[in-house]
């Protein structure tokens, strides 16, 4: 009895302490998977074992797909449901991701937004600025969420150039060139659920420029911290058209502002695939070669330097962790951060711009 009265307290403690830390668990995010045809939906799929994100629910009528996807990762085929609203009102997600076509972009946040539940796209926003608008309207009006995902995002080497030219050490900025894509949906091996809308001028809004002159036009308009480009000017070809018949598979767009100029390279046409930016200034310039590789020259008279950057720290290094901290609260997304609606819009403007240009054959004035 006398051992039971010393060791009783150190139990009560350990068992207090136990039980405050299972309080102090974060609890992980609920999310809804509306679509499975967007291959970057492996990211999500494969990230829940993470313990910070808990997949309740997934919409996908493509039932061989669905199948395929939930035997490979051990999801359960009773969480995969033919319509939004069956998903949505029986399994009460908290947020959703779209993985399905762009098209398909305003129709999730049409069924999401009005019920409070957070969403996030793949880039771009939207295959239109009026479906843009329309989804920017239902994102304030219920005062959800909207979150737009590239790979870029998650770039130690964005951030780094970012507050190298903010901290003026190559000068006022002067010209940006950003150069994205791959060989090809086709040539890279893409499945077929993917590819039979990427090609698709409705379904994906275009073809090289939608897919990939995005990124540039969201580089810039971070860069710029949401000052609109004065113009627009686009030139689309197609090299490739045995593979993609209805949509450019190669696109040139050049953004002037007062002071500085900005050429985005996208397309499906590079012999080896890459994502990278060059940002001059008066005096020097910076080279995000990749996501971890950067290279500076201040000036003239210095040499370049280069270095191999660290990954961002969590929740800054993923799209998941991201929008989980952004719904919680526990992050300030700045007004024209890659990932924030506003910046989003301006990448509608620049890229239905980009297509009138492409198609009259002269540049827009904005």
């Amino acid at each position: 009895m006398k051992l039971l009265r010393v060791l009783l307290p150190l139990l009560l403690c350990s068992f207090s302490a136990v039980a405050s830390a299972a309080s102090a668990a974060p609890v992980p995010l609920r999310i809804g998977i509306i679509g499975l045809t967007h291959t970057h939906v492996h990211w999500l799929l494969d990230r829940e074992k993470l313990g910070d994100i808990e997949i309740v629910g997934i919409v996908e009528k493509n039932r061989e797909l669905a199948q395929r996807y939930t035997q490979k990762y051990g999801i359960s085929m009773a969480i995969v449901f033919d319509t939004m609203a069956e998903m949505l009102d029986q399994k009460k997600p908290t947020a959703v991701a779209a993985f399905g076509s762009i098209f398909e972009h305003l129709a999730v946040v049409e069924a999401a937004a009005p019920r409070g539940i957070h969403v996030m796209v793949e880039k771009p926003l939207a295959v239109s600025l009026n479906h843009a608008k329309k989804m920017k309207q239902l994102a304030d009006r219920h005062q959800i969420s909207l979150m737009v995902n590239y790979e870029t995002t998650w770039y130690p080497t964005v951030y780094q150039a970012y507050d190298l030219l903010r901290s003026d050490q190559i000068g006022g900025l002067r010209k940006v060139v950003v150069h994205d894509g791959h060989k090809g949906p086709k040539k890279i091996g893409v499945n077929q659920e993917f590819l039979d809308w990427l090609g698709d001028p409705v379904l994906n809004g275009g073809g090289a420029m939608t897919d990939f002159g995005c990124y540039g036009a969201n580089l810039m308009t971070y860069l710029m911290q949401g000052i609109r480009p004065t113009s627009v000017t686009a030139i689309t070809q197609q090299f490739q058209a045995q593979d993609y018949p209805k949509v450019d598979d190669e696109a040139t767009i050049i953004l002037t502002y007062p002071g500085s100029q900005a050429v985005i390279q996208a397309s499906w046409n590079w012999p080896i695939a890459r994502k990278d930016m060059e940002i001059y200034g008066v005096r020097g310039y910076i080279m995000a070669d990749n996501r971890n590789d950067i290279r500076v020259r201040r000036s003239e008279a210095e040499p370049e330097r280069a270095q191999s950057l660290a990954e961002l720290a969590y929740p800054f290094n993923d799209p998941f962790a991201y929008f989980k901290a952004l719904i919680e609260g526990k992050l300030k997304q700045g007004k024209f951060d890659p990932s924030a609606l506003d910046n989003n819009m301006i990448v509608m403007e620049i890229l239905d711009a980009a297509a009138r240009s492409a198609k009259l054959g002269h540049t827009i004035k904005f």
